[in-house]
């Protein structure tokens, strides 16, 4: 790595905070009069002011001023415009503060507190491009000239589009294919959100507001671009719903080419170009796009589709149902409709992708081929302080713990021949097998000891038995305390919960699955049978599930009983067979580990979605900034996540998997928080994309119920928790190097110039820390 220091000089009192050069352009011009005599050249350049939070600068520096700080500052600039590229890391070129000086025309601004800029290319009567800045409160910066001729970049590569991505965020530039303000404009992309309009080709504006965004992005299509749609379509829409053909008077007017006509090849249909402009087109087009996509016509087609685009051949009313029911504007929900068509077309690439690499072989070498090709998210943004590798998941449920291996870990008298912690790695790594399932929670929820003999786990397992019907006496038979007011309250929430919570299982379906003896049935929870009719019908698994939810609501007094506790119970009395004794138990020994969520001031889920926030700030800085923007770091669309362990995330087997993965406390008692993130970073790419409102984030996320797949998300949970641990760890080992030392009780003088790199390092706080810690607080 290269790095350039500033001379140490003793009287110093302290260091200047670090500035990075990360892009410079000699031979730009600012001309304060007509005359060319007059004209004042200078670099142009883009620098990071290090820091937790990095800021960027945009700066233009005259020659003169330059040479006043030395041949070696000036050596610098010269450096980083000579390479194509700068690794932040590698090539590191610290250098001195650059400041606004009116009388040299110098100036220095935030990137942040710039509003726009406007780039007016070279042309055949005008030689040199210039760009002008515009800042926030209505001020303009010295115009800047680009002489190329002179500048030592002059041949630099265009910068690359990605022709897939719709809408383009950014078209080339005409006459030239690559000129200095082109080259400043690819520069600032990577530090903010470079909008160019559709409105005047030469405006750029820097982190767009939402009404900008709605203003300047705006697609504009050819007049009669509607007419010719619907008329080439030959749609079954009524001449009355139609749109108004344009008058003749308007053929005389300029044709107006749009972006998406121009990005599209000439061979696509009209279809797919709809689809891709969803976002931007008018009422009219998206009604007549659906009834041609829906049209029975298409149905002979559409089997042979791939997935991808047969999923967007919408059912009637899809669409109206989005806009009416989501909440938000025809225009919000048209961007979550196409943040979702580009997560299903991602996904569908990535399980294609995923098949294609599966080897044919197994075994070891099969396990190893897996790791090397899965892939497991974004985590260049973890290592861009430290040169530290990324770990790799551990995963490997192909071969669960089945009956056989369970059997084998404890020997005749029940005494097991492994240690708890390994039985707890093997769970985490492999998962269970679901025949073995109800034996292996009790053991991994703490319901009977793991090192005892059967003798004693039976002694235990019969002492719990009897307190489950001490409480469970309480309240059954007993007349004066079942029909309390207070407990007819606890009595219909739970019966509503219980009779709408995971019914679509055989053991809650309206129909039982085998006749329960008379002498286990439980007495009818609801308290006023005049209201059974208005609800979902009840079985005995219904009345016993919520049996079991009245006695814990007996048993844990001053919380009591909750509205989500019924989505964490149910899952447990179905593994266990319908069997009240360990569904109870069990279910206490999760609201152990969970309670904190359903306290009444919500103290929990503010304590967890805090320290989200902050593992997101220093895993990705750049989605916090994104989710800053948009006011969504209370991240209320995680909250349902949180607060009931996806259990409404993912289908119920995936549930199942899941829950025993968290409660194995492998790695953190707080892991469900990793498993949040990973689902956030699988996302990551949409929503920094297309979602730029709170409410299409919310949106976006609700509907991701049922469509996470499990494996994956586990594994980059598995590799985000290793590569945090190794971020603190890294932190840690740097401060420690930083911090003074003491010899024989003497404290050394501590230098007056520490690691410039220091101040980079993010903030660790004490919530992170508990991330690493194995037990429960």
């Amino acid at each position: 790595m290269v790095q350039i220091n500033h001379s140490r000089t003793e009287d110093k009192e302290e260091m200047p905070a670090t500035h990075r050069l990360l892009y410079s352009k000699s031979k730009v011009y600012v001309n304060p009069t007509p005359y060319a005599r007059d004209n004042i050249p200078g670099f142009v350049a883009v620098v990071k002011k290090e820091g937790f939070n990095p800021s960027y600068l945009l700066a233009w520096i005259p020659e003169g001023l330059l040479g006043e700080k030395g041949p070696d500052e000036w050596n610098k600039f010269m450096k980083v415009e000579r390479k194509t590229a700068i690794d932040e890391e590698e090539d590191a070129v610290l250098i001195d503060p650059p400041v606004s000086k009116p009388e040299y025309y110098a100036f220095s601004v935030p990137l942040s507190s710039v509003y726009s800029l406007i780039v007016i290319p070279p042309t055949l009567s005008s030689w040199h491009g210039t760009v002008t800045i515009n800042l926030i409160y209505e001020s303009s910066l010295p115009t800047l000239h680009f002489h190329d001729e002179e500048s030592h970049s002059l041949h630099l590569p265009a910068p690359s589009n990605l022709p897939g991505t719709y809408p383009p965020s950014y078209l080339p530039l005409p006459s030239r294919s690559s000129w200095g303000g082109e080259s400043l404009i690819s520069s600032l992309r990577p530090y903010g959100n470079i909008l160019r309009s559709n409105l005047d080709s030469t405006l750029f504006l820097v982190d767009p507001s939402r009404a900008d965004i709605e203003t300047h992005s705006v697609v504009l299509f050819a007049d009669d671009a509607v007419d010719s749609i619907l008329s080439s379509s030959s749609s079954p829409i009524p001449v009355h719903r139609r749109p108004k053909p344009i008058s003749s008077s308007s053929i005389g007017t300029r044709r107006r080419t749009s972006v998406l006509h121009a990005s599209l090849a000439s061979s696509q249909t009209s279809s797919s170009s709809l689809l891709q402009s969803f976002s931007n087109i008018t009422r009219a087009t998206r009604h007549a796009a659906q009834q041609i996509l829906s049209h029975p016509l298409a149905k002979p087609i559409v089997p042979h589709l791939p997935d991808p685009v047969r999923s967007l051949v919408n059912v009637n009313g899809e669409w109206s149902s989005w806009v009416e029911k989501g909440g938000l504007g025809e225009f919000e929900s048209a961007r979550v409709y196409l943040a979702k068509w580009a997560r299903i077309v991602a996904e569908e690439g990535e399980r294609s992708r995923m098949r294609e690499a599966l080897p044919s072989t197994s075994g070891t070498a099969a396990v190893e081929d897996d790791s090397e090709t899965s892939s497991l998210g974004i985590f260049e943004l973890i290592h861009s302080t430290s040169n530290l590798p990324i770990p790799r998941s551990t995963r490997n449920t192909r071969h669960p713990v089945d009956k056989a291996q369970w059997e084998a870990w404890f020997a005749k008298d029940g005494r097991p021949k492994v240690k708890e912690d390994e039985m707890k790695a093997e769970v985490f790594r492999r998962g269970i097998s679901p025949d073995v399932r109800a034996k292996v929670w009790p053991y991994i929820l703490g319901i009977l000891p793991w090192d005892a003999s059967t003798g004693q786990r039976e002694q235990c397992w019969e002492e719990k038995r009897k307190r489950y019907y001490e409480l469970y006496d309480q309240w059954c038979g007993v007349d004066e305390v079942f029909n309390r007011d207070d407990v007819i309250e606890e009595r219909h929430r739970i019966d509503v919960d219980c009779r709408r919570t995971d019914r679509s299982q055989p053991l809650f379906a309206s129909q039982p699955s085998s006749a329960i003896p008379e002498h286990h049935r439980s007495p009818s929870m609801s308290p006023n049978t005049d209201d059974i009719g208005a609800q979902s019908p009840a079985n005995e698994h219904v009345e016993r599930l919520a049996a079991v939810l009245l006695t814990y609501n007996f048993y844990e007094q001053e919380l009591g009983y909750v509205q989500g506790m019924s989505d964490l119970c149910a899952p447990i009395y179905i593994v266990m067979s319908g069997d009240q004794e360990m569904t109870f138990w069990c279910f206490v020994q999760l609201m152990e580990r969970m309670k904190q969520n359903f306290l009444r001031d919500q103290s929990g889920m503010k304590k967890q979605l805090l320290t989200l926030q902050q593992l997101l700030a220093v895993m990705d800085p750049q989605l916090y900034r994104h989710l800053e923007s948009v006011d969504g770091l209370n991240l209320f669309f995680c909250f349902r996540w949180v607060l009931i362990a996806f259990k409404r995330e993912f289908v119920f087997d995936d549930v199942l998997r899941l829950w025993e993965v968290l409660w194995t406390d492998y790695y953190s008692s707080q892991f469900v928080l990793f498993v949040t993130l990973a689902v956030l970073e699988s996302h990551r790419d949409v929503i920094l994309r297309y979602l730029v409102e709170f409410d299409e984030i919310l949106k976006y996320c609700n509907e991701l119920s049922m469509t996470i797949e499990l494996e994956s998300t586990v594994a980059q949970a598995e590799v985000l928790y290793l590569s945090f641990a190794q971020l603190v760890a890294d932190i840690d080992r740097r401060q420690k190097e930083d911090a003074p030392d003491k010899i024989d009780g003497l404290r050394r003088r501590r230098s007056k110039h520490p690691n410039p790199q220091a101040r980079a390092l993010p903030l660790i706080s004490e919530n992170l820390r508990e991330l690493l810690t194995h037990t429960r607080s």
